[in-house]
C-alpha cells in the first residue's frame, strides 16, 4: 500500500517536473525563434543597404572593383560579422569578404534556383550552404540590384548575397538553454525538498495518531497524542479530537469496569426482598396469615427478577432506543403501592415514614408494566438509600392534561445543579457519601431515563433545601 507521503510526494514531482516541461519547451522555442527572426532581419536589411549602395554606385559610374566599394562593403560584413557575396544575374561570384568562399573554389556560382528565386520575388531567406560555397549550412540573405536605362526600364545587374555563421546564434541558445535547465534543476531540487519536508509534517502526525489508536486498541487507555496542541490547522483539530475522543472512552471504560465488578447493583433488590420475606416466614417473623401476602409478593419478585436479568443482559437494545413492544393498559397506582410494599423492610430499616398522595381510584395508563414496575422499584430503591434516616419520603400522583404525573421525594442532602443533568447518563455516580450504599454502579437512573425514552415520556428531577424529587409522566389510558 502506497502512503500518503508517497502520493503526495509522487503528484508534486510530477506537476512540478511537467509544468517546467512545459515552460522549457516553450521557452526554449521562443527564444530560438526569435532570436533566428532577429537575425534574418538584421541580414535582410544589411543585403538592402548594400543593394542600394551598389546600385547608386553603378548609375554613378562607379565599379565593383574600385577600392571605396570594396572597402563599403568589407566595412559592413566586419561590423555586422556576416560575408557578402556579390553575383552576376546568372550566379557566379564577381565579390567576396574575406573568408567567405570554401577552400579550393575556382570559379563559385550561386546555384540557379536560389538565383531564379531572388529574380523572380527580388529577395531570399534561408538556410543554405548556396550549393558547397560555404563549408555548413549558413543564413543567407538575398537581394536583387535594380538599374534603369534612359527609357525608364528597369533591369537587374547583379545578385547581392549576406551570410551570417550558424554556430553562433546555434551556441547563444545553447548558453540560454543550459542556464533555463540549471535553473530548472535547482528550483526542483528546491521543491522537492520542500515537498518532501511539507510531506512529512502533514504525515508524520497521522502516524503517531495512529500509533496511539493501536496502543489505545491494545488497552493502553493512556495513549495521547501530544506535541500539536499549538497547531491551529486540521492536524491540531485532528490531534485534539483523538485526544477528546480518548479521554471519553477511556472514561467510559473505567465505568465499564466498575460496572462489571458491581453488575449486583439491579440484582440484590429484588433477591434481598425474596430472601428478607422467606426468612421471615421460616423464622415466624412474620405472621402465618399473612404469608400467603408475603408469598405471592415473592412469587411476582421472583418473576421480576428473571425479566430483569434479560433486560441487564439486554442493555444494548435499551441504548438503541427501540419502541416500546408491550403497549397495555395498567394502574400506575397499584404498581407503586406493590413496589413499595416490596421496599417494606428496606424502609423499615432507615426508620423512614412514607407520604403517600395517591387518587382514591385506579390511574390507568398506557405502557409496559414490566419497565414501568423497573421504573418505580429503581427510583424508590434510590430514595430510600438517599434518604437522611428517620426522615419522610413521598410519592404521588397527579393527572393533568391526558398525562400521569408520578413523583417519587425523599429529603437528604441537596444534589448540586451542576450534578442534575448527569445523573441520568450511564455509569454515572453521585457522590458515594450522600449513601449508605457504596457498591452502585450509576446504571439505575440511565434504566429509567431509558425505559421512559421508550415510552416516549420524560422525567425531571430538582433539588432543594435537602428535598429532591423525580417526577416521571405516563400517557394516561
Amino acid at each position: 500500500m502506497k502512503s500518503i507521503y508517497g502520493r503526495q510526494f509522487s503528484m508534486m514531482a510530477a506537476i512540478i517536473l511537467t509544468s517546467f516541461l512545459l515552460l522549457g519547451i516553450s521557452f526554449i522555442a521562443l527564444t530560438y525563434r526569435y532570436t533566428i527572426s532577429e537575425k534574418q532581419d538584421a541580414m535582410a536589411r544589411n543585403a538592402d543597404f548594400i543593394a542600394e549602395f551598389t546600385s547608386a554606385m553603378a548609375a554613378s559610374g562607379g565599379s565593383l572593383q574600385d577600392s571605396s566599394y570594396k572597402a563599403y562593403v568589407s566595412s559592413i560584413a566586419s561590423i555586422s560579422d556576416i560575408y557578402v557575396l556579390i553575383c552576376r544575374t546568372d550566379g557566379r561570384v564577381q565579390l567576396y569578404s574575406t573568408g567567405s568562399i570554401r577552400d579550393g573554389m575556382a570559379a563559385p556560382a550561386v546555384p540557379a534556383a536560389i538565383c531564379d528565386t531572388v529574380s523572380e520575388s527580388g529577395s531570399y531567406s534561408g538556410l543554405t550552404d548556396l550549393g558547397g560555397i560555404f563549408q555548413e549550412r549558413r543564413y543567407v540573405a538575398g537581394r536583387a540590384v535594380v538599374q534603369s536605362d534612359f527609357t525608364g526600364h528597369t533591369y537587374e545587374t547583379n545578385l547581392i548575397f549576406v551570410a551570417a555563421n550558424s554556430s553562433s546564434l546555434t551556441e547563444l541558445w545553447r548558453a540560454v538553454a543550459t542556464i533555463f535547465l540549471f535553473t530548472a534543476v535547482v528550483v526542483l531540487c528546491v521543491a522537492f525538498i520542500g515537498s518532501s519536508v511539507t510531506s512529512l509534517h502533514q504525515t508524520r502526525p497521522m502516524k503517531e495518531i495512529a500509533d496511539a489508536a493501536r496502543k489505545f486498541g491494545h488497552g493502553e487507555f493512556d495513549a495521547r497524542v501530544t506535541g500539536y496542541e499549538d497547531r491551529k490547522d486540521e492536524i491540531g483539530e485532528l490531534a485534539e479530537a483523538f485526544n477528546t475522543m480518548a479521554e471519553s472512552l477511556a472514561k467510559s471504560e473505567a465505568k465499564r469496569s466498575e460496572f462489571i465488578a458491581n453488575v449486583s447493583h439491579e440484582l440484590k433488590t429484588p433477591m434481598t426482598t425474596i430472601a428478607g420475606f422467606a426468612d421471615g416466614i421460616l423464622d415466624g417473623t412474620i405472621p402465618p396469615e399473612r404469608e400467603k401476602e408475603y408469598l405471592k409478593t415473592i412469587s411476582s419478585e421472583t418473576r421480576r427478577l428473571s425479566r430483569l436479568v434479560r433486560r441487564m443482559l439486554d442493555l444494548s437494545r435499551l441504548q438503541s432506543k427501540e419502541n416500546v413492544t408491550a403497549q397495555e393498559q395498567f394502574d400506575v397506582s397499584e404498581v407503586m403501592l406493590r413496589v413499595l410494599v416490596s421496599l417494606e423492610t428496606k424502609i423499615n430499616a432507615r426508620h423512614l415514614d412514607v407520604d403517600t398522595h395517591l387518587p382514591e381510584g385506579p390511574v390507568t395508563v398506557w405502557g409496559d408494566p414490566d419497565a414501568i414496575t423497573q421504573v418505580c422499584y429503581n427510583l424508590l430503591d434510590n430514595a430510600i438509600k438517599f434518604s437522611a434516616e428517620g426522615t419522610t419520603m413521598g410519592i404521588g400522583i397527579v393527572t393533568k392534561g391526558g398525562k400521569a404525573y408520578v413523583s417519587v421525594r425523599n429529603t437528604g442532602e441537596t444534589i448540586p445543579p451542576e450534578e442534575l443533568a448527569l445523573l441520568f447518563d450511564r455509569f454515572h455516580k453521585s457522590d458515594r457519601s450522600r449513601s449508605m450504599d457504596r457498591e452502585g454502579v450509576g446504571l439505575g437512573l440511565y434504566i429509567v431515563k431509558t425505559i421512559l425514552g421508550n415510552h416516549k415520556e420524560n422525567i425531571t428531577v430538582t433539588s432543594e433545601d435537602g428535598v429532591t424529587e423525580f417526577t416521571f409522566t405516563l400517557t394516561l389510558a
